[in-house]
């Protein structure tokens, strides 16, 4: 090669490596944090309130949430991190049983867990995210194709090696677990919550109620409200439940969302098929929170929207703030 050539040859490798520079710093500029437009909000216990719904910076900037869909059975509790979620999605799986998917816009736990792996009905409810990211730990072979073609970041353990580890606390497949860090440089913000949600002060009309328990065929949910941690407290499957740091699993409010529960087309080794949970429609819905309980109606268009909740007035339905548990039941 000439002189000429070989400089020619080095001014176009600076070129390149200039431009993958620029384009890595524009990527982490998208991955930092966001802020809400008026500023923080803080709900008196030093969490940032969510915000309400129509914020829709996270469409302009690529920020998104973290969803991870975390085992439920037995053997897989206490679970880890779960406190720090936003939202809490209880659906229901095969032979009954549930699982969560946990989200996170506002707070980024050290590690979350355990993981286990996705199910058909998660790629419609995480439809109303911008391009969220998935953490899950397999799934059936013929739903792998639909994963890897849905608007999201699919991060599982073959793909995201560093960011998952095995406990030594509990036998495989209940210890698996996330460094969420290892995904994301930093928590989003509430303006990724596009879930429709509305929060403030109660609305009239609600009935005094201290207790609810939602039944899946082999689950069961209690939520019983304390007026002095002005929180209900969660019990599964009869036990009270709490995370490996001892601290008891709370939520501000609680949605139970009567839907359509339907057989899907996937089941698992033993011929159990999978429930398809499905969250884009209309319905009824019992929201818990200050005590009380609310009977409203629930509307979501389609899979890109959030969920509106009115009472019958056709009010919207204002949630208290701090986590919201939504509990998937079958609408009779």
């Amino acid at each position: 090669m000439t002189t000429v050539g070989r400089r020619r040859g080095a001014r176009a490798r600076r070129a390149t490596t200039m431009a993958g520079l620029l384009a890595a710093a524009l990527t982490a500029s998208l991955a930092v944090g966001c802020t809400t437009p008026d500023g923080p909000r803080d709900d008196g216990r030093g969490r940032e309130r969510p915000p309400s719904p129509g914020t829709s910076e996270s469409r302009v900037n690529g920020a998104s949430v973290l969803a991870v869909k975390i085992d439920n059975v037995r053997a897989a509790r206490p679970h880890t991190g779960l406190n720090a979620a936003d939202i809490v999605y209880v659906e229901q799986v095969e032979a009954g049983l549930s699982r969560l998917l946990a989200v996170y816009a506002q707070k980024l736990p050290e590690v979350i867990g355990p993981v286990r792996s996705a199910r058909e009905s998660d790629l419609e409810l995480l439809g109303q995210f911008n391009r969220p990211t998935l953490a899950f730990s397999g799934a059936q072979s013929k739903l792998l194709p639909l994963i890897d073609k849905a608007p999201l970041r699919a991060e599982p353990p073959e793909k995201a090696t560093h960011a998952y580890f095995r406990g030594t606390d509990r036998s495989s497949p209940h210890n698996l677990y996330l460094r969420p860090g290892r995904l994301m440089s930093s928590a989003p913000g509430t303006s990724v919550l596009t879930t429709g949600f509305r929060f403030g002060a109660a609305p009239a009309g609600g009935i005094p109620e201290t207790s609810r328990t939602v039944r899946f065929p082999a689950a069961r949910f209690t939520f019983t409200w304390s007026s002095s941690q002005d929180r209900w407290l969660v019990a599964m499957d009869g036990k009270a439940a709490r995370t490996t740091d001892g601290e008891r699993v709370a939520a501000g409010t609680v949605v139970v969302q009567y839907v359509k529960v339907r057989r899907s087309d996937f089941h698992d080794s033993a011929g159990n098929y999978t429930p398809y949970t499905e969250t884009v429609g209309a319905g009824r819905a019992a929201v818990l929170r200050d005590g009380h309980v609310h009977h409203v109606n629930w509307k979501r268009p389609q899979a890109t929207d959030g969920t509106t909740f009115t009472t019958d007035d056709g009010k919207p339905m204002n949630f208290q703030h701090g986590q919201v548990w939504v509990v998937f039941a079958k609408a009779s």
